[in-house]
């Protein structure tokens, strides 16, 4: 029942639409389709919406809200990196950009770049969200992790061990 809502959704929308929509519509129509999970379709608006620059902030950062939400996540990281470019960006919207892309990054798994996100944001607002419980969970993390590479074909001991074979049959 869910698939035909989402589709019954895009033609509404679609068909509402005229030729020369307003960066405004364009915006409007991309929070209805990203509502209804049609992510593709209101990137696409989003990205005409953010051809006027007073919808560019908003519109990186629903694209990349969109992105995160299909599983696209690299895609993501660029929208809301293009987001927090915009000049007239608001010191609470840097904030509210920066958390959404930290928490894509680690969800990546790309612990120095989400540590370094947090710690800006705690810079400028250190009660915001769980930023100050992150930092420490990601900080723990990243000291437990082994300093070498867990192969050990590629560790130090891996190749200790292989010139210690090597030397063992020498001497056979």
């Amino acid at each position: 029942m869910l698939k035909p809502l989402q589709a019954n959704t895009h033609q509404s929308v679609k068909a509402s639409s005229g030729s020369a929509m307003d960066p405004f519509e364009r915006y409007e129509r991309g929070i209805v389709l990203r509502k209804a999970g049609l992510f593709n379709q209101a990137v696409e608006e989003f990205e005409e919406a953010a051809k006027e620059k007073s919808y560019a902030l908003k519109a990186y950062a629903q694209m990349g809200l969109c992105y995160k939400s299909g599983g696209r996540y690299e895609e993501a990281v660029l929208a809301f990196r293009k987001a927090l470019k915009i000049s007239h960006a608001t010191r609470k919207e840097t904030v509210q950009i920066l958390y959404v892309l930290g928490r894509t990054l680690e969800s990546l798994g790309r612990v120095d770049e989400t540590l370094e996100v947090y710690r800006w944001i705690r810079r400028e607002d250190p009660s915001y969200r769980d930023v100050e419980l992150r930092i420490g969970q990601l900080s723990m993390r990243k000291s437990l992790r082994q300093p070498y590479p867990s192969s050990s074909q590629d560790s130090w001991v891996g190749g200790m061990f292989r010139s210690w074979q090597g030397f063992l049959r020498q001497s056979k």
